[in-house]
């Protein structure tokens, strides 16, 4: 671990849907490194007794739910309904998440963590490498994540494509990042690569590498 006050290798771990992301930001958190979540984080605030609950309550309050939490099927329907809806409150919850990144990072620090991790989805669609040291891109041959989406409950084929297609190709993903891991192989394998690429991250090594 690295000296307390000393800020940590921030790590930037992104992937298309159905790729395992979350697997793998699983795996680096069973190695001791600090994972920060963003959608974890809005869940945080969407649940009962969240942040976000009075200000939803009071705009949408068809988009709370009978124990009190944030209905996000209601309230993604305000949000297509009117664009203004998305910015008005994004303007609210993107600070809210600030601050509880900030806190994390504080609270790595404080730690002595080597390197924290930041799972962050369209982390190349939104420029959000810029704000990490290291990116890491997971990845699967199409018809394995194919399968994967299309096994998830309420998934269609035209629903799978207009996700997809909010994202950015991953070969486009692969040959931008620092590391990649492919999930085809199981997780065993997954799990040697993870064990690889932190211990290259951690010796500093700045090559880009490939999936094998």
């Amino acid at each position: 671990m690295s000296a307390s006050g000393q800020a940590p290798i921030v790590i930037g771990l992104t992937g298309s849907i159905g790729m395992g992301k979350s697997t793998m930001a699983a795996l680096f958190a069973s190695r001791g490194v600090p994972v920060f979540d963003a959608d974890a984080a809005v869940h945080r605030l969407y649940a009962p007794g969240g942040r976000a609950v009075p200000l939803i309550r009071a705009v949408f309050p068809d988009a709370i739910s009978a124990d009190g939490a944030v209905d996000r099927s209601v309230l993604g329907h305000h949000m297509r309904a009117d664009p203004l809806n998305l910015d008005v409150l994004t303007s609210f919850v993107h600070p809210w998440v600030g601050e509880m990144r900030a806190a994390f990072m504080q609270q790595a620090i404080d730690d002595g963590a080597e390197a924290v991790l930041f799972d962050i989805p369209l982390l190349f669609e939104t420029g959000g490498e810029a704000e990490v040291d290291v990116t890491i891109v997971v990845t699967a041959p199409a018809d394995v994540q194919r399968a994967r989406v299309m096994a998830r409950p309420g998934m269609s084929d035209a629903l799978f494509d207009s996700l997809l297609a909010r994202q950015m190709p991953d070969a486009e993903k692969k040959a931008r990042a620092d590391y990649i891991i492919s999930t085809a192989d199981g997780i065993e394998a997954a799990r040697q690569r993870v064990d690889h690429v932190l211990a290259a991250i951690l010796a500093g090594a700045e090559s880009t590498e490939d999936a094998h």
